[in-house]
């Protein structure tokens, strides 16, 4: 009996001290199977074993302490690790490599809902070994995932497959078969009570999981929540401070713009302030365009121009189509491949338009000081449209003053003259255009426009334009207006010119002229032409009611009479001489008795005095015609009481 409790005691110890000693399961065991052989039976045997039983339960709660100590341990770490400023994808995969590592799990991944919640994406994954499992799209209510969602709890199973408690899917269930996954555990990430992913993890055999893995499972689930919204409120940030930045960047950049476009247009504004014209302003603006600009009144004609564009020449229809839109739209607009048009306005008045050929396409900010280049031209032409109204009032009083044949104080008239930038010491013509029909508003207009352009005056008198303009050339002058203002009015208009002239008081004698050849012409039946006295010949003097002998005369023979006067030669009676003896010099000679060549020589001065067409029939008809009124009147001032 002694013996007996000796040896039940003996047992005792040496369990107690392989437990003391933190002896593997298999030492216990081995005690057992000794006692066995060394013929320990009965009750003895039954107290070694239940004492076994006892070290190997009291081993195996260390070991779960152990486990959970090693676990809470590894969640501290994953806690402090999960502190730190990961972006959200980076994270992600942090914390799946944490749950594979914190649970021994072979494979560990993680799916986020979508915002419509209605399916959910696979974002992150450890251990994997194919493609198929990030990026995965699964629709709600299926798999693991789906009893996750639907319940906000925990869920697991031992073989994934062979569990038909599961909502299966035909593409979750080719992930688990392709990567020969048998045990998952799958628990909610949540943020207060909503669910908005799951957190997985699996096992490649069959595995049953213990409430603490689960806990432990939830918990880190619990950290990595905290930690998703933390990333994605940084990720928030950083976004809106990204977008911030680029606000930042856009307004500074609009700031400059503005900043460049104010500048140009201030030294714009400053150039019509101080009274530069549409050339310069054009200039000032084409620099910073970089292309060739043109600018264009109200009726298409051309006031500047800038650069030369290049060729092909420019469309006009898709200019003149490009002028209505940008008109109508108030901004500039695309005209054909190669230019743009603005139209300078003020108000719903259409002043002119500016064209733009630019060497490049224009950016926004050009588009936009396109647009500020045509204000500032539409100011422009508004200034010089009532300066000119205003200025164009005492120009018509000091021309209407000129064409009166009244006698004012030379200097006075010349002074007021100067004022108004005519110079009267220099040589002008006198034009008259009488429209034949249709209003005269439309040439009124015109008449004011071109004579502010040519420098000259302009008056309206008994139904015709007046024009007072510098030149030599009376029927050049003529033809000018005529070829502009008939196609402007669209019916005839009949045109005379006389001049030039210079000084005040020949004006009005010049204007009598011109009328007097708009009257022959009308006589003539040739309304809507255009002629000078000089082009008339002795027509104009006969058709005229007020024959001017002394005009037609003095323009026939003047050289000649003059150079008779100063030298006292003889070259009006050897013309006379000449044509009554039918032209013939060596006729005339006789008459004269003269020498032939005398006559010769008189014939080659009179060539250099009054031109080489003298001898023409028409011109030769004129001089045949003043050399006889010449000769009347030489006799009728012989006459008792005639006119010296």
């Amino acid at each position: 009996m002694t013996r007996a409790v000796h040896s039940t005691t003996a047992s005792a110890i040496t369990v107690l001290r392989l437990l003391a000693e933190e002896a593997p399961p298999g030492r216990f065991e081995a005690l057992v199977r000794e006692a066995r052989r060394s013929g320990l039976t009965g009750s003895a045997l039954a107290e070694l074993e239940q004492a076994t039983e006892l070290a190997l339960g009291v081993h195996a709660l260390f070991g779960r302490h152990e486990q959970r100590e090693a676990g809470l341990t590894a969640l501290v770490d994953t806690a402090r690790d999960l502190t730190l400023p990961y972006d959200l994808d980076t994270l992600l995969k942090v914390i799946s490599h944490r749950a594979r590592r914190l649970l021994n799990f072979d494979m560990a991944y993680i799916g986020l809902l979508d915002p419509d919640g209605e399916s959910s994406c696979i974002r992150a994954s450890d251990g994997d070994t194919t493609a198929l499992n990030v990026g995965l799209r699964v629709a709600g209510g299926h798999g693991l995932g789906g009893v996750v969602h639907g319940q906000a709890a925990p869920s697991w199973t031992a073989d994934y497959l062979g569990d038909d408690r599961i909502p299966h899917s035909e593409e979750i269930d080719e992930v688990v078969r392709a990567e020969g996954l048998h045990a998952v555990m799958s628990v909610p990430l949540q943020h207060g009570d909503s669910v908005f992913g799951t957190l997985y993890g699996a096992n490649r055999k069959i595995r049953h999981f213990a409430p603490d893995e689960i806990g432990l499972m939830r918990s880190l689930a619990d950290l990595a929540a905290v930690a998703i919204e933390k990333a994605r409120l940084l990720d928030s940030a950083r976004a809106e401070v990204t977008e911030l930045e680029l606000d930042s960047s856009r307004a500074r950049t609009y700031l400059t713009t503005e900043r460049r476009l104010a500048d140009v247009r201030s030294r714009l504004i400053d150039l019509v302030l101080d009274g530069c014209d549409l050339p310069a302003v054009a200039a000032e603006a084409a620099a910073v365009l970089d292309g060739a600009l043109i600018v264009r009144d109200a009726d298409g004609r051309t006031l500047a121009v800038v650069g030369d564009p290049a060729p092909p020449p420019l469309d006009e229809a898709d200019i003149a189509k490009a002028v209505l839109d940008a008109h109508a739209g108030r901004a500039p607009v695309r005209a054909g491949e190669r230019a743009w048009v603005a139209s300078a306005a003020a108000g719903s008045e259409a002043l002119g338009a500016l064209v733009l050929v630019p060497a490049q396409p224009p950016t926004d900010k050009e588009v936009r000081l396109l647009h500020s280049t045509a204000q500032v031209c539409a100011t422009l032409l508004l200034i010089q449209r009532n300066t000119a109204l205003v200025e164009g009032q005492v120009r018509d009083e000091l021309f209407d003053e000129l064409l009166s044949g009244r006698r004012p104080l030379s200097a006075r008239l010349a002074d007021r003259a100067r004022r108004l930038t005519v110079d009267l010491t220099q040589p002008h013509v006198v034009v008259v255009a009488r429209p034949e029909g249709g209003p005269q508003g439309r040439a009124v207009v015109w008449a004011s426009s071109y004579a502010y352009r040519m420098s000259g005056l302009k008056s309206v008198l008994d139904g015709s334009i007046v024009l007072l303009l510098p030149g030599g050339d009376a029927g050049a002058t003529a033809k000018a207006v005529s070829e502009e203002l008939t196609p402007l009015l669209h019916h005839p208009v009949t045109v005379g010119a006389a001049g030039p002239v210079t000084g005040d008081g020949a004006v009005h004698q010049a204007y009598q002229e011109a009328l007097r050849c708009v009257d022959a012409l009308t006589a003539l039946g040739d309304t809507g032409g255009y002629a000078s006295p000089g082009e008339l010949g002795f027509l104009g003097v006969l058709l005229a009611e007020d024959h001017d002998v002394d005009g037609f005369v003095h323009s026939a023979l003047g050289p000649v009479l003059e150079y008779d006067m100063l030298r006292l030669t003889e070259l009006t009676h050897t013309l006379e001489v000449y044509f009554a003896s039918g032209s013939s010099a060596t006729a005339a000679a006789d008459v004269l008795h003269v020498h032939p060549n005398t006559v010769y020589r008189r014939l080659e001065r009179i060539t250099e005095l009054l031109g080489p067409t003298w001898q023409k029939p028409d011109r030769a008809l004129e001089i045949q015609l003043a050399l006889r009124l010449q000769r009347t009147r030489h006799l009728l001032s012989r006459r008792p009481g005639g006119d010296a």
